[in-house]
Protein backbone atom coordinates (compact mmCIF):
# COMPACT_ATOMS: atom_id res chain seq x y z
CA UNK A 1 0.00 0.00 0.00
CA UNK A 2 1.35 3.39 -0.94
CA UNK A 3 1.26 5.61 2.11
CA UNK A 4 -0.31 8.93 1.25
CA UNK A 5 0.05 11.16 4.32
CA UNK A 6 2.30 11.64 7.32
CA UNK A 7 -0.49 10.15 9.45
CA UNK A 8 0.29 6.70 8.04
CA UNK A 9 3.64 6.69 9.86
CA UNK A 10 4.83 5.96 13.36
CA UNK A 11 8.18 7.03 14.80
CA UNK A 12 10.03 6.33 18.04
CA UNK A 13 10.25 8.86 20.85
CA UNK A 14 13.53 9.34 22.72
CA UNK A 15 12.72 6.37 24.97
CA UNK A 16 11.98 4.08 22.02
CA UNK A 17 8.19 4.13 22.38
CA UNK A 18 6.02 4.17 19.26
CA UNK A 19 4.44 7.52 18.41
CA UNK A 20 1.73 7.50 15.75
CA UNK A 21 1.89 10.70 13.74
CA UNK A 22 -1.89 10.42 13.28
CA UNK A 23 -2.15 12.11 16.71
CA UNK A 24 -1.21 15.34 14.90
CA UNK A 25 -4.17 15.25 12.48
CA UNK A 26 -5.41 18.76 11.77
CA UNK A 27 -2.12 20.40 12.80
CA UNK A 28 0.53 22.01 10.62
CA UNK A 29 3.71 19.99 11.19
CA UNK A 30 7.32 21.05 10.74
CA UNK A 31 9.69 18.05 10.57
CA UNK A 32 13.39 18.83 11.04
CA UNK A 33 16.47 16.60 11.11
CA UNK A 34 18.65 18.05 13.85
CA UNK A 35 22.19 17.86 15.20
CA UNK A 36 23.79 19.07 18.43
CA UNK A 37 27.29 19.86 17.15
CA UNK A 38 26.62 21.61 13.86
CA UNK A 39 27.19 25.18 12.72
CA UNK A 40 23.41 25.33 12.25
CA UNK A 41 22.62 24.07 15.77
CA UNK A 42 21.63 27.61 16.92
CA UNK A 43 18.53 27.11 14.73
CA UNK A 44 17.09 25.28 17.75
CA UNK A 45 16.51 28.74 19.24
CA UNK A 46 14.51 29.90 16.22
CA UNK A 47 12.55 26.66 16.08
CA UNK A 48 11.68 26.98 19.76
CA UNK A 49 10.53 30.58 19.17
CA UNK A 50 8.23 29.43 16.35
CA UNK A 51 6.94 26.61 18.55
CA UNK A 52 6.15 28.91 21.48
CA UNK A 53 4.49 31.51 19.23
CA UNK A 54 2.41 29.18 17.08
CA UNK A 55 1.76 25.91 18.94
CA UNK A 56 -1.55 27.20 20.34
CA UNK A 57 -2.59 28.06 16.77
CA UNK A 58 -1.97 24.49 15.62
CA UNK A 59 1.75 24.17 14.83
CA UNK A 60 3.58 20.97 15.74
CA UNK A 61 7.38 20.84 15.43
CA UNK A 62 9.11 17.46 15.56
CA UNK A 63 12.90 17.12 15.68
CA UNK A 64 14.74 14.03 14.51
CA UNK A 65 18.39 13.86 15.59
CA UNK A 66 20.64 12.41 12.92
CA UNK A 67 24.32 11.51 13.04
CA UNK A 68 24.82 10.99 9.29
CA UNK A 69 26.50 14.34 8.66
CA UNK A 70 30.10 14.66 9.91
CA UNK A 71 29.31 12.80 13.17
CA UNK A 72 27.55 15.88 14.55
CA UNK A 73 25.06 14.09 16.81
CA UNK A 74 27.03 11.17 18.23
CA UNK A 75 25.53 11.32 21.74
CA UNK A 76 22.83 9.07 23.18
CA UNK A 77 19.18 10.04 22.85
CA UNK A 78 19.20 11.21 26.49
CA UNK A 79 22.34 13.32 25.93
CA UNK A 80 20.82 14.91 22.83
CA UNK A 81 17.59 15.73 24.69
CA UNK A 82 19.52 17.21 27.60
CA UNK A 83 21.70 19.30 25.27
CA UNK A 84 18.68 20.72 23.41
CA UNK A 85 16.86 21.51 26.63
CA UNK A 86 19.80 23.02 28.54
CA UNK A 87 21.37 25.01 25.69
CA UNK A 88 18.31 26.11 23.70
CA UNK A 89 15.34 25.58 26.02
CA UNK A 90 13.77 23.17 23.52
CA UNK A 91 10.31 22.03 24.58
CA UNK A 92 9.02 20.64 21.26
CA UNK A 93 9.42 16.86 20.83
CA UNK A 94 12.86 15.53 19.92
CA UNK A 95 12.47 11.92 18.80
CA UNK A 96 14.87 8.98 18.79
CA UNK A 97 17.95 9.39 16.61
CA UNK A 98 17.37 8.15 13.05
CA UNK A 99 18.97 7.89 9.64
CA UNK A 100 17.55 10.16 6.95
CA UNK A 101 19.52 8.87 3.95
CA UNK A 102 20.52 5.50 2.56
CA UNK A 103 19.03 2.05 2.69
CA UNK A 104 18.49 2.29 6.46
CA UNK A 105 16.73 5.66 6.29
CA UNK A 106 13.65 5.91 8.48
CA UNK A 107 10.49 5.13 6.46
CA UNK A 108 9.11 8.59 7.32
CA UNK A 109 12.13 10.25 5.72
CA UNK A 110 11.95 7.99 2.67
CA UNK A 111 8.36 9.21 2.23
CA UNK A 112 9.17 12.89 2.93
CA UNK A 113 11.96 12.85 0.34
CA UNK A 114 9.68 11.16 -2.21
CA UNK A 115 7.15 13.98 -1.76
CA UNK A 116 9.53 16.96 -2.11
CA UNK A 117 12.90 16.68 -3.75
CA UNK A 118 15.75 18.95 -2.83
CA UNK A 119 17.97 20.78 -5.29
CA UNK A 120 19.22 18.20 -7.86
CA UNK A 121 18.46 15.20 -5.64
CA UNK A 122 15.95 13.97 -3.09
CA UNK A 123 18.68 13.13 -0.55
CA UNK A 124 18.94 15.16 2.64
CA UNK A 125 22.13 17.18 2.20
CA UNK A 126 22.72 18.34 5.77
CA UNK A 127 21.28 18.85 9.25
CA UNK A 128 18.26 21.11 9.67
CA UNK A 129 16.50 20.31 6.40
CA UNK A 130 12.87 21.20 7.09
CA UNK A 131 9.61 19.76 5.73
CA UNK A 132 6.32 21.63 6.15
CA UNK A 133 3.24 19.42 6.32
CA UNK A 134 -0.29 20.85 5.91
CA UNK A 135 -3.35 20.08 8.04
CA UNK A 136 -4.18 17.17 5.74
CA UNK A 137 -0.85 15.43 6.32
CA UNK A 138 0.65 16.35 2.94
CA UNK A 139 4.14 17.76 2.37
CA UNK A 140 3.76 21.30 1.01
CA UNK A 141 7.31 22.66 1.23
CA UNK A 142 10.91 21.63 1.78
CA UNK A 143 13.41 24.15 3.10
CA UNK A 144 17.19 23.98 2.94
CA UNK A 145 19.34 23.57 6.05
CA UNK A 146 20.47 27.21 5.84
CA UNK A 147 16.92 28.63 5.80
CA UNK A 148 16.52 30.23 9.23
CA UNK A 149 13.38 29.24 11.15
CA UNK A 150 12.16 32.87 11.25
CA UNK A 151 11.88 32.78 7.43
CA UNK A 152 9.44 29.85 7.71
CA UNK A 153 6.97 31.79 9.83
CA UNK A 154 4.94 33.21 6.93
CA UNK A 155 4.68 29.78 5.26
CA UNK A 156 3.56 28.20 8.53
CA UNK A 157 1.02 30.96 9.23
CA UNK A 158 -0.29 30.63 5.69
CA UNK A 159 -0.91 26.91 6.28
CA UNK A 160 -2.41 27.53 9.71
CA UNK A 161 -4.91 29.96 8.15
CA UNK A 162 -6.11 27.44 5.55
CA UNK A 163 -9.21 25.37 6.17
Amino acid sequence: MDKKTIYDYSVKDKKGNDVSLSQYKGKVILVVNTASKCGLTPQFEGLETLWKELKDSGLQIIGFPCNQFANQDSGSDDQIQEFCSLNYGVTFPIMKKIKVNGEDADPLYKWLKSQKRGFLTSAIKWNFTKFLINKHGEVVSRFSPTTPPAKLRRYIVNELNKV
